[in-house]
């Protein structure tokens, strides 16, 4: 049974609230790397699942995923370095997934935006290592927008 837009669009607004608030994002490490999958029914896109709470991802390490462990993701550099990489290649974040993979899937620079645009609506701060702030990421993740729009 799938779960309602009302609810999938709530799990992901947790996500942002509690990335902006926590300064950390979850995912499922295993021997091999990070969990992933394919995105929807499109098996040439990568999907890689990120959670709001340690509980929420180890909900999921269950099945394929049964050897892998919750793992933290300092806020800086999942935007950094997880998001501009992911963007750069084509693969998209899966946003608080449930353990039957319901969630939002989202492409990566959008869900970076998001907690950006977050972080400066209570205006808080986030630690970066190659940008001197906040608005410096957000312009840089808007380029790549307008690049996949032309």
């Amino acid at each position: 049974m799938s779960q309602d837009t009302a609810t999938i669009d709530n799990k992901y607004q947790l996500f942002v609230e509690r990335a902006a608030a926590t300064k950390m994002v979850w995912g499922l490490m295993g021997k091999g790397g990070w969990a992933n999958t394919h995105a929807g029914d499109d098996e040439e896109v990568t999907l890689i699942p990120f959670w709001s709470d340690r509980a929420l991802a180890k909900a999921c390490a269950r099945d394929d995923w049964k050897s892998f462990t919750p793992t933290s993701i300092p806020l800086g550099e999942f935007l950094e370095t997880w998001c501009t990489g992911m963007a750069e290649e084509g693969n998209v974040a899966g946003v608080n997934l449930d353990t039957h993979m319901h969630g939002t899937e989202t492409e990566a620079y959008a869900i970076a935006l998001d907690v950006l645009e977050q972080i400066k609506s209570i205006n808080s701060t986030v630690s970066l290592k190659n940008y001197p702030g906040v608005d410096e990421l957000i312009a840089d993740l808007n380029q790549i927008t307008d690049q996949e729009e032309e």
